[in-house]
């Protein structure tokens, strides 16, 4: 029996020791034809676009941070390290080890997620006719959808870093011949889709989703940058007088506390009865987005717990969530990060009656209270008093402003927080088109066409909603615009996309700016409208204001458009990706192309 037993395991050892059995066995395959095969297939390739929309406003140092900073209203706050970008002659490079990471800018961020957020559309356009839907109506749908997301990329690439590669269809293998397309030529393709998915889309779909006015809201903007004003006046016009949005004008949803602080409730922003979204990301808790949420309060609130003393010599706020009266709760727990400048902070605000700037609604500083627990120990006459700049005679009570001491506005930027202690920002909906930015759009494309009166009505609808007295017409020009945008639309605007997209429209048109110069787009790296606002405005880097940790504040004309990063340019063998003037790889650029690749 055991000689049996043995003949056959020699018999399995030696049909084992065959090369059959190396060979290694593939337990599944992704067959994209098996895939895309009918609506619900094509849908759930959009929700990665929705995802990749979402990721720009979430996670610690968000790439929304990054717009914000290549602008006028802030400047990166850490103070207490180098890398962060203050020095951006020094660190803004091609390298794309340098450009995103939290604790430096994310531009490379942008150029890499812009195509895979391109890559993901392109899936659903180019197999748009392999699958099955229930009518030629939700086909349309889809198709207009995906033609959104791919234009809303190409939008923010061709504003961030001008004339980049056209990639228009699936790849589905390796490519390494990519040229880098002129920017006016992808404009001009996606306007022409944006203007076949107006016809698509409907309203009436679940918040997240692309809806009509989104395409009418972004087509605007493509206008715009084309400068074509009056079709911007029109699909500006359908998005305003189309019936499906409004400006909400009193107070609503669950808060029912003032206009302006109920549009900004996480709970109200998805809200049926709130009609002024035009298109959001969607952020709750445990939908599989960024943990701990949008941690927005990390980056926006000032870091008032540390480095602020009070008029009596003693540490004077904590940030914990020990003390009795725990503020972080209040406030949130803020690293200074997104620190405005004095433009944002107090010279836009000239008008008392503003809601947007009112207390409750905005957080200045002395609206917290001394509240270390070492205060109520040792009965300090400053404990639970408003927090103070100075003493008595003048000297600083706190030895990092720049990080440590600013406003902010508090109705926006304050989002409850159930996973982090101290609370940093947890999760909510947030706006990425919203109908009062329609209002400026429009209000700019009037701008362009000297139609001063129509565009301070534009202006108007929004100040008013604020509370604020009207303008008059003949104090409108595109600073009054910005103004007004820096008022309505903090940490939602991509700042940096809007003004080089309005500086290429000075050197388009040869406009006087409100400065009294012209621009040209044949020195626009040298000599540009974006640099000349941001100097203007921004005292961090014209003057080179210096950090404790001794970075110095610094911009230069060149950064109106963005480097490409050096990765996908050395990996591109076959083909040419320009550099941007500026930048190290400039040297070897070659005329872009003046149509889209086949």
């Amino acid at each position: 029996m055991r000689s049996a037993i043995l003949l056959v395991l020699l018999a399995t050892l030696s049909i084992s020791c065959g090369k059959d059995w190396l060979k290694p066995k593939q337990l599944s395959t992704y067959d994209p034809d098996a895939t895309y095969v009918d609506a619900a297939a094509m849908r759930a390739a959009l929700v990665s676009c929705a995802r990749n929309a979402r990721i720009e406003y979430y996670g610690d140092n968000p790439p929304i941070l990054t717009e914000m900073l290549f602008s006028e209203v802030t400047v990166e706050g850490v103070t207490d390290k180098s890398g962060p970008p203050q020095d951006l002659n020094l660190l803004i490079t091609p390298d794309g080890a340098n450009l995103n990471n939290a604790d430096r800018a994310r531009i490379y961020y942008y150029y890499s997620e812009g195509y895979l957020g391109i890559k993901y559309a392109n899936t659903v356009i180019g197999r748009i006719d392999n699958a099955t839907y229930a009518s030629r109506a939700e086909r349309n749908a889809i198709l207009g959808a995906a033609y959104f997301h791919r234009a809303m990329r190409y939008y923010r690439l061709t504003q961030q870093f001008g004339d980049v590669p056209a990639i228009m269809k699936e790849t589905t293998g390796p490519k390494l011949d990519y040229t880098s397309t002129k920017r006016e030529v992808i404009l001009e393709y996606i306007k022409k889709d944006l203007d076949s998915a107006k016809g698509w889309l409907t309203d009436n779909v679940a918040r997240g989703e692309v809806t009509k006015g989104a395409v009418l809201h972004l087509l605007t903007k493509v206008n715009l940058a084309l400068g074509k004003f009056d079709e911007a006046i029109e699909s500006a016009n359908a998005v305003i007088n189309g019936g499906a949005y409004s400006l909400m004008k009193v107070p609503f949803g669950a808060t029912k506390k003032n206009v302006i602080w109920d549009l900004h409730r996480p709970e109200n922003k998805s809200l049926g009865e709130n009609k002024e979204g035009i298109f959001m990301v969607i952020d709750r808790f445990g939908d599989g987005g960024y943990d701990g949420g949008m941690r927005i309060m990390r980056q926006a609130v000032p870091l008032w717990g540390s480095n602020i003393n009070t008029p009596s010599g003693k540490k004077g706020t904590n940030d914990n969530t020990n003390p009795p009266v725990v503020l972080s709760n209040l406030y949130g727990r803020g690293i200074g990060r997104c620190r405005p400048t004095p433009y944002s902070n107090y010279e836009i605000w000239t008008d008392p009656k503003d809601l947007r700037h009112a207390p409750g609604n905005w957080m200045n500083m002395e609206d917290l209270v001394y509240n270390d627990p070492g205060l109520q120990s040792s009965n300090d006459p400053y404990y639970l008093k408003p927090l103070q700049l100075r003493n008595a005679s003048g000297g600083l009570l706190c030895t990092d402003t720049i990080r440590c001491w600013f406003g902010w506005p508090h109705y926006k930027i304050f989002i409850p927080d159930t996973e982090n202690s101290p609370m940093q920002g947890g999760h909510t909906d947030w706006y990425i088109f919203r109908l009062a930015e329609t209002y400026l759009l429009r209000a700019e494309a009037y701008y362009w066409k000297d139609n001063l009166g129509l565009a301070a009505a534009d202006i108007n609808a929004v100040r008013t909603r604020a509370g604020c007295d009207p303008i008059a017409a003949a104090s409108v020009n595109i600073g009054t615009i910005l103004d007004e945008r820096a008022r309505e639309l903090y940490f939602e605007e991509p700042r940096k996309t809007e003004l080089t997209r309005i500086a290429f429209l000075f050197a388009k048109t040869g406009k006087a700016a409100y400065n009294g110069k012209t621009y040209s787009l044949d020195n626009f790296s040298d000599n540009n409208f974006f640099y000349d606002r941001v100097m203007e405005k921004n005292v961090f880097y014209r003057t080179g204001i210096v950090t404790n940790h001794g970075d110095k504040y610094t911009m230069s004309a060149f950064h109106v458009l963005w480097p490409i990063p050096s990765n996908p340019i050395a990996a591109n063998t076959y083909g040419v990706i320009n550099q941007n003037k500026g930048y190290v790889g400039y040297e070897k650029n070659v005329p872009p192309l003046d149509k889209i690749p086949e």
